[in-house]
């Protein structure tokens, strides 16, 4: 049986990992986007594997998602026919509004 010293040791080590944890993602820059799974998830969801690797969300910032097309026909077709109802299906998987925009930029 531990002792409550060892259970105070224990517990010391769990706060310094997720203090560690904590500050890796800060530095990271990876912090925002591990908050934001969600929203990358249901955009990859409501376009689908082919259209999925051709459009990547890569950031999303104050309810703006910003997505990188392959091509000028893709980017051109999102921006005036299919983006707003694929920003409207995302925001129906994740049973709020919190993608408000997309902004969609060609691949460089």
């Amino acid at each position: 049986m531990e002792s409550p010293a060892d259970q105070n040791e224990d517990r010391g080590r769990q706060a310094f990992l997720g203090d560690a944890i904590g500050a890796f993602l800060k530095d990271s820059g990876l912090g925002p986007k591990m908050r934001e799974w969600k929203v990358y998830d249901a955009w990859r969801e409501v376009l689908g594997p082919e259209l999925g690797k051709r459009a990547r969300a890569v950031a999303f910032r104050r309810g703006e998602l910003v997505v990188e097309v392959e091509s000028a026909a893709h980017l051109q077709e999102l921006k005036t026919f299919t983006g707003e109802a694929y920003r409207v299906a995302a925001n129906r998987s994740l049973g709020s509004e919190r993608i408000r925009a997309v902004a969609f930029k060609l691949k460089r």
